[in-house]
This record gives structure tokens, sequence and C-alpha cells, in this order.
């Protein structure tokens, strides 16, 4: 069986841009639903033996979104910290200038591209195949585990559950709020475990 992991901060450490309310109900409703229901899914199956990520790769359907939206939120709480007002630096900044041009840049292509992602879904920093960071958007469950030789290193959910109670459906709002509490830290990390 699959367990949801601990938040790597307390639910009303990323007030007031992310409240806790919101989180009450993102980590301890949504997420955990996924979780509950991808465990009923996988009783007696072949996939009770596989970890989360073999899992996205091999199913589809109901076992796929629910697998899918687990691993993403994981991925989502570490791209947020309490410790606001991060920048990149380093490798990680030389990467996103070589790419993007500069920090300004890639956040405004990464807004840009989670503003338009219709509906559902999400918007990813990833390193690409060519091994250049990248943005992409994804819908509904979708994720960047589905894109051979692709590594997200960013995540931000753009499902109206993640941002409703606090802004309304002010996603603009939301996400000058993410920037606020991005973890930038996190993402240099995974950065330096993909090269």
């Amino acid at each position: 069986m699959h367990t949801q992991p601990e938040l790597p901060y307390r639910k009303d450490a990323l007030a007031p841009y992310i409240s806790e309310k919101t989180m009450d109900y993102h980590y301890g409703k949504h997420h955990k639903g996924y979780f509950d229901k991808l465990n009923a899914l996988i009783v007696d199956t072949p996939f009770a033996q596989q970890s989360l990520v073999e899992i996205v790769r091999s199913s589809d359907g109901a076992l796929f979104n629910n697998a899918a939206q687990a691993w993403n939120h994981i991925l989502y709480w570490d791209s947020m910290s309490p410790k606001t007002g991060q920048m990149p630096t380093g490798e990680l900044l030389n990467a996103i200038t070589r790419d993007f041009g500069g920090v300004d840049e890639l956040k405004s292509a990464f807004t840009t591209a989670a503003l338009n992602t219709f509906g559902s879904g999400w918007a990813w920093l990833v390193i690409n195949s060519e091994k250049k960071l990248a943005v992409v958007s994804t819908s509904n469950a979708h994720n960047p585990l589905e894109m051979p030789g692709t590594t997200p290193l960013l995540a931000c959910d753009v499902w109206e559950h993640a941002y409703y109670l606090d802004t309304q459906n002010n996603r603009a709002s939301y996400l000058d709020h993410f920037w606020t509490v991005c973890n930038w830290e996190y993402v240099h990390e995974q950065l330096l475990k993909s090269t």
C-alpha cells in the first residue's frame, strides 16, 4: 500500500500566500483521496507490487489518474517553502540564464503556461531530453513521467482546488503567491541530481 508522505512543513507555514484552510482541503482531502483511491484500485492486482512511478508509467484510466495525482502533489509540496523570497543561484541560475535569458524570462514563460492551461492541469519546469531547461504544461493528471528523457524540477498545480479558497477564480494572483513561496533550493537540488 502507498502512504501519503508528510508535508515538509506545517499546514499554516505558507500563509498568507497559501492558507492553512487551503492546505487542509488540498493536502488533507484531495491528496489523501488520491492515495486512498489508488490503494483501493491496486488490491489483488500486479500493480500492488509496483512503486508509484512504475504505476504512473504503466497504467491508464482511474488507476493512472490517482497514481499520477498522488505523485504530482508530492513534487508540488516540495516545490514550495516557508522560506519566502528565494532566488535561483549557482548552477541553477546559470542554466536558467542559458536557456531562458534570465529568471524574469523563466517566470514569464512558466506563468504564461500555467495561465493558458485550459481547465485543470499542471505547469512544470523540466530538463528535457536535450538536457535543456524547458517549461511544459499538462492537462488533468498528466505529467513529465510520460515524456521520455524528461526530468521534472518544479511543479505548480493549476487545478482550482489549489487556489479557489484563497484567490477564488484569480489564477494569476495564485501564481504570484506561488513565486513568493517557490522553493528554489529544492529545484537546485533536483537539477544537481539530474546531471
